[in-house]
């Protein structure tokens, strides 16, 4: 279409000058929507949020060994996957999840259950983090956040660091969600979770 024929000419939005006056404000209405997402604090989600019966996410992460984990090879392998998500590994509400879950882990393993931790902690602190208090699981460092996003996992606000959520999975699938997690109770949520299938 020749722009210049639309100088001079009345533009009922109609035909050509539709497509013009769409073409001409979409890119200042993308710049707009990434602007306020900036500003918010807030990334895309690209997954979503994960509901029951949704598919587990078939993600890797890395370690706090260094090793890259399989998700999906651990919910093949076992009955039960729990992963749960934690803010800050070492403050005072992730060792409290994370030694309810240490403290049951022969009851959880006893059922079929797996566990793995997921932060954005780098490697190293994962694993000062699992040393410090003999967790007997792996913790992924989720550093660029892959894992969170395939769970649909957010952050707090003016933070990096996950919210704190958990999920069970079995054949693959997500059996039980929790969206706000406990602390000094999450083994026991999971294990009355699976008392009362």
């Amino acid at each position: 279409m020749n722009r210049g024929a639309l100088r001079g000419q009345s533009c009922d939005l109609t035909g050509d000058c539709l497509d013009f006056a769409i073409m001409k404000f979409r890119f200042p209405l993308i710049l707009v929507s990434l602007f306020a997402m900036a500003c918010s604090g807030q990334k895309p989600d690209p997954a979503g949020p994960l509901g029951l019966g949704d598919a587990a996410p078939a993600v890797s992460g890395v370690m706090d060994s260094g090793a890259t984990l399989s998700l999906a090879d651990l919910y093949a392998a076992h009955d039960y996957t729990l992963v749960y998500f934690y803010p800050k590994a070492g403050t005072s509400g992730c060792t409290a999840q994370g030694c309810s879950l240490r403290d049951s882990y022969e009851d959880l393993l006893a059922k079929g259950v797996t566990v793995v931790g997921v932060s954005t902690d780098s490697v190293a602190e994962q694993k000062a983090f699992r040393q410090a208090h003999g967790f007997p699981f792996p913790l992924i460092a989720d550093t660029d956040n892959k894992v969170m996003d395939a769970f649909g996992v957010g952050t707090y606000p003016g933070s990096n660091n996950a919210q704190r959520q958990a999920f069970l999975i079995k054949d693959s699938k997500v059996i039980w969600l929790d969206k706000t997690a406990s602390t000094s109770q999450q083994a026991a949520d999971v294990l009355r979770v699976i008392a009362g299938m």
